[in-house]
């Protein structure tokens, strides 16, 4: 949408008690306890780099990597809003004479939010060209593009009305008395991104990425309604993160995430150190710790344990909003599950000139 005001033109057309719904749908889609028409979100957010960048797309240390996410928030408070996805990431190198790469991916969602069972689901491909610009530093420079299709959805069914309620009880045999003419919309959507990558220090030690995103460019009609001047807001993202070899068996990062859409604006800090530990035979034992600060929201420490290819996640936002005291401090745990790999066994020879993180 242009602005968060913008809701009054959905509003006028809705009569009653439907102004409610309406609200709730268009306005209460939230995240943390922002208001307005944000996306959904994520506290393990490097594990989503097509959501964030489709630039980083295939910026890894293998040649594929596909994972699953699973999300649960607010079932402190309510119906909990749930949010899944599963995803897929590779690259190849352009030619044996070239170090450029071309990276695709793609990514699924489902999400589910509120009594009302308010549901989105979207489809995500992306594609990446990574273009080599020193080979010594292994510096890349990565432009992104990702189109894909969002879907809203909502049970009426399931909300309740004032003119349900009779001597102060409810009666869901009442008819509502009002009319919602669609409970789907549907869009396409269309996001871009940069993304510059280099390596410093002895040996290469330190790796820094820089980037910027924008999605929705179509800014797509986005009403229950027949109204055409509410719009899906564009959302711009910044993406920085610093990673560094401490140690031979000690890695540092450090991520800066920033999202802003509309009247919403999500700012999210901090960093992980991870040991680690081989186990002979090309495999390896990775134990990581760390944890997040997503502004005036959350506190979210971080476990990630990954034994050879597989990668397991767990993270927990502690609530310090101003929903603190509703909430109990309670906000969403989150699960990720990845593995990733090589198309073939490179050994000693593994190819090391290439965008990663």
């Amino acid at each position: 949408m242009k602005n968060y005001f913008n809701y009054q033109s959905v509003i006028k057309h809705a009569s009653g008690a439907a102004r409610v719904v309406v609200l709730f749908l268009l306005v209460m889609n939230i995240s943390g306890t922002v208001f307005a028409q944000a996306d959904i979100h994520f506290s393990q957010f490097y594990e989503t780099s097509i959501l964030r960048n489709p630039a980083l797309t295939g910026v890894f240390a293998d040649d594929y990597k596909v994972g699953v996410y699973y999300r649960n928030q607010w079932s402190s408070i309510s119906n909990p809003y749930e949010t899944k996805v599963v995803s897929g990431e590779s690259r190849f190198q352009m030619s044996e004479m070239s170090n450029d790469f071309f990276s695709f991916g793609v990514l699924g969602f489902t999400d589910k939010a509120g009594s009302v069972d308010q549901k989105i689901t979207g489809i995500y491909p992306s594609v990446n060209y990574n273009k080599s610009m020193n080979v010594d530093h292994n510096t890349y420079l990565s432009v992104g593009f990702t189109g894909g299709h969002i879907q809203y959805s909502f049970d009426p069914g399931k909300a309740t009305f004032n003119n349900q309620f009779q001597g102060g009880r409810f009666d869901p045999n009442l008819p509502s008395l009002e009319n919602f003419p669609n409970t789907k919309m549907s869009f396409w959507d269309l996001g871009a991104g940069l993304n510059f990558n280099t390596s410093t220090g002895y040996n290469n030690n330190i790796t820094y990425v820089l980037g910027v995103s924008g999605y929705h460019f179509t800014q797509p009609k986005f009403s229950y309604y027949d109204v055409n001047d509410v719009t899906q807001n564009v959302r711009f993202n910044g993406n920085a993160a610093m990673s560094m070899n401490v140690m031979d068996d000690i890695i540092m990062q450090v991520h800066v995430n920033a999202a802003f859409q509309g009247t919403y604006k999500e700012i999210m800090a901090g960093g992980l150190l991870s040991w680690r530990k081989s186990l002979g035979e090309m495999k390896e034992f990775i134990l990581t710790g760390g944890g997040f600060y997503r502004y005036q929201d959350a506190v979210i420490p971080i476990v990630k344990v990954k034994y050879n290819r597989m990668a397991l996640g767990v993270s927990y936002d502690i609530n310090v909003s101003t929903l603190k005291d509703a909430s109990h401090m309670a906000g969403g745990v989150e699960v990720t599950l990845f593995h990733s790999g090589d198309f073939f066994d490179k050994g000693m020879a593994k190819k090391m000139v290439c965008p990663r993180f």
